[in-house]
């Protein structure tokens, strides 16, 4: 069955900035508070690597218009086997975030109505995942429709922020300097931030992803997600800047609710929970994205031979169904495991796995950028083999950042797919050139 295009700019858009903007924005500061000024020189460095990923995201999507996402990017430059691997590892960091994303928002939704402490917080996650997987699977227009009102909702609390920073700054701008963390500026504490803010940018690909159901995707992937990349850029380097200046360092990295105890001490007392209602709905508008997200892909997947094309079956409404479910089961199961005494441990260690296992991907649209400049049909501008050769180098500096053991666990998690591969490269299916 042909997939209806039905993603247009807005939607696209809306996707890059909800999947980017989950629960981590909120608890960030707080991450990165240990390492005072390091992690604004961070900030630099990811926004400046994660800027070049974006344009090379929105060159291939200009170069391969007829794509079905990165996939398509990967194997057409660099063959069939880097382009699974590259997938293979997004996919399954693409669920486990569903289900980490479900964890979050369970604690906060217990700060907005309290009397949800008496249901099992394993039972609350659980049912956020299959909510939006019934709402996706009233098609992706609704899915897309629904992400547009969630993205609005969550920019507002970061946006009053925002605001509270340039009022603070013309009224009283002393109060930048009363707090100014004293923690030196070392190579290593600045790629250990970059690496934690890293991890608050994943999601940039969301336009690039479901590109077959995309209208013009030529023109609206390339557009979202630059444009995207740059909003979260610059709401992040001035919320992270407000909270790390203007609170005491030592309780800025003891907060569980950075912002909250912004508004607390600068607003007045009583905001916090307030801002926890936003919290949850940018939570909820981060679900729902990556649970569209994750099942296009899976789609893709099954379209590409890697999946039984069982998962690429779609309800009357043009939604992957089959995909829908396979995800929310595999994340369901990540959500249970995480409320046993023996996960919990390693469930929070998988934040960075997932940043690890996103990597695999940046990594292989950069070189297939490069590929595609020095030996595609048309004569590409030199400029796109530097662009793609800056973003491979960054990938590079962020495996380094993130040290070994995640880097073995990306490792792991793609060698774990190898099986599947060769069981199921035998069939070859055939996808639109």
């Amino acid at each position: 069955m042909q997939q209806p295009k039905e993603l247009g700019f807005w939607m696209c858009t809306a996707l890059v900035i909800g999947n980017t903007i989950g629960m981590g924005i909120f608890v960030l500061p707080a991450s990165l508070a240990p390492f005072g000024l390091n992690a604004m020189l961070g900030w630099g460095v990811t926004v400046v690597g994660m800027t070049v990923l974006a344009r090379v995201f929105a060159q291939l999507a200009r170069e391969f218009p007829s794509a079905d996402g990165p996939y398509t990017y990967i194997e057409r430059t660099t063959g069939r086997l880097p382009a699974y691997i590259a997938i293979w590892s997004y996919w399954v960091s693409c669920w486990i975030t569903n289900a980490a994303l479900a964890i979050g928002l369970v604690g906060y939704l217990a700060k907005v109505v309290p009397e949800l402490d008496a249901v099992s917080p394993a039972v609350l996650a659980t049912v956020l995942l299959w909510l939006f997987v019934g709402i996706n699977l009233l098609g992706v227009r609704t899915g897309g429709s629904v992400q547009i009102v969630t993205t609005v909702l969550k920019l507002l609390p970061l946006l009053f922020i925002l605001g509270l920073g340039a009022w603070l700054l013309l009224t009283e701008p002393a109060v930048y300097t009363r707090r100014v963390p004293a923690t030196p500026i070392t190579l290593e504490a600045l790629m250990a931030a970059s690496t934690i803010a890293l991890f608050a940018m994943l999601g940039i690909e969301s336009a690039a992803v479901p590109a077959g159901r995309v209208r013009d995707p030529e023109k609206n992937i390339p557009r979202s997600t630059l444009y995207g990349t740059l909003l979260m850029a610059v709401i992040y380097i001035g919320v992270s800047a407000m909270a790390i200046l203007l609170l005491q360092q030592d309780r800025l990295a003891q907060s569980s609710a950075p912002f909250a105890d912004l508004l607390d001490e600068f607003v007045g007392d009583g905001n916090g929970r307030l801002l926890s209602v936003f919290v949850v709905i940018s939570g909820l508008g981060a679900l729902n994205g990556w649970t569209l997200l994750v099942s296009e892909l899976t789609a893709s997947l099954g379209r590409h031979g890697f999946l039984p094309a069982t998962v690429c079956s779609l309800n009357s409404r043009g939604a992957p169904w089959v995909a829908m479910a396979l995800t929310a089961v595999l994340a369901t199961g990540m959500v249970l495991m995480n409320y046993s005494k023996s996960m919990v441990d390693g469930f929070t260690f998988l934040t960075q796995v997932v940043t690890a296992a996103n990597l695999p991907l940046y990594l292989f649209c950069s070189v297939a950028l490069v590929v595609a400049a020095r030996n595609g049909e048309r004569n590409l501008p030199a400029s796109l083999r530097v662009l793609g050769t800056l973003g491979t180098a960054y990938v590079i500096f962020a495996f380094i950042g993130l040290g070994s053991e995640p880097f073995i666990w990306s490792l792991v998690l793609g060698a774990v797919g190898l099986p599947l591969y060769w069981l199921m490269r035998g069939p070859q299916v055939k996808v639109p050139a």
